[in-house]
């Protein structure tokens, strides 16, 4: 079973604004993707890519349960 964006984000010691910042998605979209909200690719290829860089481990898109790429 994978792990949902604000599992990985938890993990990593990150809060939604420290995401943001490493990822430059807006907090507020951060916020709203936790909660199901559709999201671009690019957003979302840089979610993962911020993740993959906190965690030590590559993240990819697909790894991301639930998460809504539009």
């Amino acid at each position: 079973m994978g792990m949902t964006l604000k599992d990985l984000r938890v993990n990593a010691g990150l809060t939604r604004k420290m995401l943001s910042e490493k990822s430059g998605v807006d907090a507020g979209t951060i916020s709203r993707v936790e909660r199901g909200a559709k999201v671009g690719a690019v957003k979302a290829k840089a979610i993962a890519d911020a993740l993959s860089v906190a965690l030590g481990r590559e993240i990819m898109v697909t790894d991301i349960e639930g998460l809504n790429v539009e």
